[in-house]
C-alpha cells in the first residue's frame, strides 16, 4: 500500500526519514497479514474448510512476531531520535496500532477454532448469513482504516468510526436471532453458541478497526477522539487544526 499525503517534514537526517518510512510500511505489512487472517477464517467458516482453519490458526505466531519487531523498532526510533511533534505522534500511533493489530490476529483465531468445532459436529447453516454479513463490513472496516493510516486521510478515518455503530446494531440483531433459533431448537444449542462466538469476535474487530481510526486521526490531528460521542465527532475533526 504506498503512503502518500506525507505530513512530515523532511529531515536533516536522511536515516531518520528512512525509518520513519520503515515503521509505516512494516505496519501496512501488519495489516495486510491481519486482513488475510481474517478473510481466510471466515473462509474456512463458510465453506467449511477445516485445513484453512488450521493454516489461520498457525500464522497466528507470524502476526505476533510482526508485532513484536514493529514495536521494537519504534522503541529504537524513540530511543535515538526523540521526536517530536507530528513525527513521535507516528510511532505513538504505530506502536498502538500494532496492539490492535494483533488482537484482531487474536480474533481470527477465535474464528478459526469455532469454524473447526462446527466443521467436526456437523456444520449448521444457523447464522451463517449474518456472519457473511457482518464479516464483509468489518473487513471493509479494517481495510479502511488502513487506507486511511497509509494516506493520513482523517475523512476516511472519521467514516470508519461511524460505521463501527452500523456493525453494533448488526450484531445485536444477529444475536436476537440466534437466541430464538436456540429457543426453537435446543438440539441446535452447541452450534449456534460458536457461530455467538464468532459474531461476537466479529463485532471485536470491528472495535479494533474503529481504534486504528481514531489513531489516524490522533496522527494528523493530535486530537484524542477516544471518548467523543459519534454525533459529535465530524465537527470536533473539522474545526481542529493540526
Amino acid at each position: 500500500m504506498d503512503i502518500t499525503n506525507d505530513i512530515h517534514s523532511q529531515h536533516i537526517s536522511k536515516q531518520f526519514n528512512h525509518e520513519l518510512e520503515e515503521l509505516k510500511t512494516h505496519l501496512m505489512a501488519m495489516g495486510g497479514l491481519v486482513e488475510k487472517q481474517v478473510q481466510d477464517a471466515i473462509e474456512a467458516l463458510l465453506e467449511g474448510d477445516s485445513r484453512l482453519a488450521e493454516r489461520v490458526r498457525d500464522n497466528d505466531k507470524a502476526v505476533n512476531d510482526m508485532q513484536i519487531k514493529i514495536d521494537e523498532e519504534a522503541t529504537r526510533v524513540l530511543a535515538r531520535r526523540q521526536p517530536a511533534a507530528s513525527d513521535l505522534r507516528l510511532v505513538l500511533a504505530v506502536i498502538r496500532a500494532t496492539s490492535d493489530l494483533e488482537r484482531i490476529g487474536d480474533e481470527a483465531n477465535k474464528i478459526a477454532r469455532n469454524a473447526l468445532a462446527l466443521v467436526e459436529s456437523g456444520r449448521n447453516a444457523h447464522g451463517f448469513i449474518e456472519v457473511r454479513h457482518i464479516s464483509e463490513h468489518v473487513r471493509r472496516m479494517v481495510r479502511d482504516a488502513l487506507t486511511a493510516f497509509a494516506r493520513f486521510d482523517t475523512e476516511l478515518a472519521v467514516k470508519v468510526v461511524h460505521e463501527d455503530d452500523a456493525v453494533d446494531s448488526e450484531y445485536t440483531t444477529a444475536m436476537r436471532s440466534l437466541m430464538t433459533f436456540m429457543m426453537e431448537d435446543p438440539r441446535s444449542i452447541s452450534s449456534i453458541l460458536s457461530v455467538m462466538w464468532i459474531l461476537r469476535a466479529l463485532e471485536r474487530i470491528g472495535d479494533h478497526a474503529d481504534n486504528l481510526a481514531e489513531y489516524v486521526i490522533y496522527l494528523v490531528k493530535g486530537l484524542d477522539v477516544r471518548h467523543t460521542a459519534s454525533d459529535k465527532l465530524d465537527d470536533q475533526v473539522s474545526k481542529h487544526k493540526s
